[in-house]
């Protein structure tokens, strides 16, 4: 939607607004003011020089996390404790009558054991 508005509606309203102007200025008379200025030409303001206080609180200096070392790559052998067993018999016998077969397990002298035999187990003495 476009408004047009003529060019001398407008030029109207502009002449009888400055006519009110001048209307009114010129009705009321006021008092003249006479003022005399000395100067240069320009500014000069100069103001006493500020001294500021240290600051109260100083801050810390940033904190920073010391660099990471890894540590030496060193190969250190196992403790002698820590030592594989050996795979092999443990030395150990079951002695059966006249069969003699090494032990599964360990157990004390003189205990109860037995060998497997083709006949069936057979019962004896550990060594």
């Amino acid at each position: 939607m476009i408004r047009v508005i003529p060019i001398s509606l407008c030029r109207a309203l502009l002449v009888s607004a400055l006519g009110a102007l001048l209307a009114g200025g010129l009705a009321i008379p006021g008092p003249a003011h006479a003022r005399v200025f000395v100067g240069f030409g320009f500014p000069l303001f100069v103001g006493p020089p500020a001294y500021y206080p240290p600051p109260v609180y100083y801050p810390p200096p940033p904190y920073y996390p010391p660099p990471y070392y890894p540590p030496p790559q060193a190969y250190y052998p196992p403790p002698a404790s820590y030592a594989p067993r050996p795979s092999g018999p443990s030395g150990q016998a079951c002695y059966a009558g006249g069969t003699v077969c090494p032990m599964e397990r360990p157990t004390g002298s003189g205990s109860s054991c037995y060998c497997t035999t083709a006949q069936g187990r057979v019962w004896g003495r550990a060594s």
